[in-house]
């Protein structure tokens, strides 16, 4: 399959679709999902074969709620807020763990 078809299947332009190939420019979401799904795969495989590794969550301190809950400088109000936010980010369709780059080996560039 070409590029232009490719493109076209994914719904996004050849010249966009060239420059996240080459790597210069980093796809949205909707795009990856788009790739992902044309390709018949998941967007964390396509992550996990460019090398980017999912940020694992740290185990030390507080959780997020229990931050929120516990902060004086919020009222009942922003309380309920943050935390329905915090909740349809982590726990809503589409929710996907942040990833982390690989490192860039600059000696391959000597």
């Amino acid at each position: 399959m070409s590029m232009r078809q490719f493109s076209e299947l994914v719904g996004i332009s050849n010249p966009y679709l060239s420059q996240i190939e080459r790597g210069l420019r980093e796809p949205s979401d909707r795009v990856l999902e788009s790739i992902a799904s044309a390709l018949r795969t998941t967007s964390d495989a396509l992550y996990q074969q460019a090398g980017i590794e999912i940020d694992e969550p740290l185990p030390d301190g507080p959780s997020v709620p229990d931050a929120v809950k516990t902060d004086p400088r919020l009222n009942a109000a922003q309380r309920r807020a943050l935390l329905a936010v915090y909740q349809a980010f982590t726990e809503g369709p589409g929710m996907r763990p942040r990833r982390r780059r690989p490192p860039v080996d600059e000696s391959q560039d000597a």
